[in-house]
């Protein structure tokens, strides 16, 4: 979907832009995506759903394997290269959606709520992954979320949106102890 106003920007680099008639196709952006609902293919096995970003690009079999080898160590999955999703659970599941987004070496990886269909002792430790493979890969990560532990332990620096328009960016204990408006306030309070 193209803006109708403002530009998006990616390390300098102009995405889409309203006003210049600019629109760099989403696939040309190298930008990783993680749904909240997994959207991991049924039909492919663990390694199949990881390699098909990379077959997409038409990247060299033995380089397919080597990354999608690094990428499920990266994401613990190593050994379940041939399962299936259904035999994996929910959290498996949501480990290989995230190695998919990450197999591309992305400039930024777009997580839209990853763990809100995950029980609460998993989703503790998928917040500590994440944030794990975000330090060692240096990928800037825009992570989308309602819960507030999340935007809060996760984060470096936090957006708080309300309706589609920024209310206040900072750290986040910036924002905690200075929040600009009730709604800031009451958001970090629930």
């Amino acid at each position: 979907e193209r803006n109708t106003a403002g530009r998006v920007l990616i390390d300098g680099e102009v995405m889409s832009s309203a006003d210049e008639k600019i629109f760099v196709p989403p696939e040309k952006r190298h930008v990783g995506m993680v749904f909240q609902s997994y959207a991991v293919w049924p039909h492919m096995n663990v390694f199949a759903n990881v390699a098909y970003p990379l077959r997409v690009k038409r990247v060299e079999p033995g380089e397919i394997r080597r990354r999608v080898a690094t990428t499920l160590a990266m994401v613990e999955l190593t050994g379940l290269e041939d399962r299936m999703p259904n035999q994996l659970s929910g959290g498996q599941q949501q480990r290989v959606a995230l190695a998919r987004g990450l197999v591309m070496q992305p400039r930024v990886l777009l997580l839209d709520e990853p763990l809100s269909n995950l029980d609460a002792k998993l989703r503790g430790k998928m917040r500590q992954d994440i944030r794990r493979i975000q330090r060692e890969t240096k990928t800037t990560v825009v992570y989308v979320t309602h819960d507030q532990l999340e935007a809060t332990t996760m984060s470096d620096r936090m957006v708080i949106m309300n309706e589609g328009q920024v209310v206040q960016c900072g750290t986040p204990e910036e924002i905690k102890t200075h929040p600009k408006n009730p709604f800031v306030r009451d958001f970090l309070n629930q």
